[in-house]
């Protein structure tokens, strides 16, 4: 599922994309420690030097070209919002909730790359946080499975605000991805025994925020939600032994996502059949 085919140097027997930004070896999850840019290995992080951020700018394209490719597409949509406004709000706005039309599952995931017109914090907030999340998260799990987080979150946030919300309306915007993107984070620093306590401060922050008026909170708890529970299939079956488990393990999260929707729904599609 991954296309990484370097290997740590402390543990041969599994790939890895992440290498320390001080030395340059390549080291696994495990080996890896958060450092000011990056990630150091056992032996650079007892020294906690200083990583220069024109080292890390230099590697970031070849890094994590998804994150990158996922922030472009943003912005395309955004433009295009305002050249195609006719054709944007068919395709992403997406109106979810328990008052809303069945069969909008799908722009559950077209949404997710649209944004407010008329506040533009709304998108450089989050591709901001896409970008510090993504390219932290990109080398240590793999392209294809960053890619799936992303989609998995997403999907998430949208059956949060169908679960939680009672109003009818609409819900754009890549936050619930990027809720995902930081609860997976979590779950990483916490199973690898590391220092959490500022990620404890920052989702603690943002989940305050989010309950200010205007702000779908229930997308974010969602996506919160799936992006950690996928995150912990990653991180608990990060080894090659473990690749067709955590292929099933995906493959049942979906199942169970996608039969809540159906449930849930069910009662909407009553009415309006």
């Amino acid at each position: 599922m991954s296309e990484i085919t370097t290997t740590c140097y402390r543990h041969p027997d599994r790939e890895t994309g992440v290498s320390c930004q001080r030395c340059d070896r390549f080291i696994c999850v495990e080996c890896s420690s958060p450092g000011a840019v990056g990630f150091l290995c056992p032996e650079d992080s007892k020294d906690r030097v200083k990583i220069h951020k024109a080292t890390f700018q230099k590697n970031i394209v070849s890094a994590a070209p998804v994150t990158l490719t996922l922030i472009g597409i943003n912005v395309l949509v955004y433009i295009c919002q305002f050249l195609f406004p006719n054709l944007i709000d068919s395709l992403y706005y997406a109106n979810v909730g328990s008052n809303t039309e069945w069969g909008s599952w799908q722009r559950v995931f077209t949404s997710g790359f649209a944004h407010s017109e008329v506040q533009i914090s709304h998108i450089l907030f989050n591709m901001y946080s896409l970008f510090v999340l993504g390219t932290l998260l990109e080398p240590m799990v793999g392209k294809w499975r960053l890619l799936t987080l992303y989609f998995f979150s997403i999907f998430g946030g949208g059956l949060g605000y169908l679960l939680l919300s009672n109003e009818f309306g609409y819900v754009v915007g890549a936050s619930g991805a990027v809720f995902g993107l930081m609860g997976a984070y979590l779950v990483f620093l916490i199973v690898l025994k590391l220092n959490a306590s500022q990620m404890y401060i920052i989702l603690g922050l943002n989940l305050f925020l989010s309950f200010l008026p205007g702000i779908a909170w229930e997308a974010h708890v969602g996506g919160l939600i799936v992006g950690a529970a996928v995150g912990y299939l990653l991180i608990s079956t990060r080894d090659n032994a473990k690749n067709n488990i955590q292929l099933l393990g995906l493959v049942g999260i979906a199942i169970a996502l996608a039969t809540i929707w159906v449930v849930a729904n069910a009662p909407i599609n009553v009415l309006n059949g």
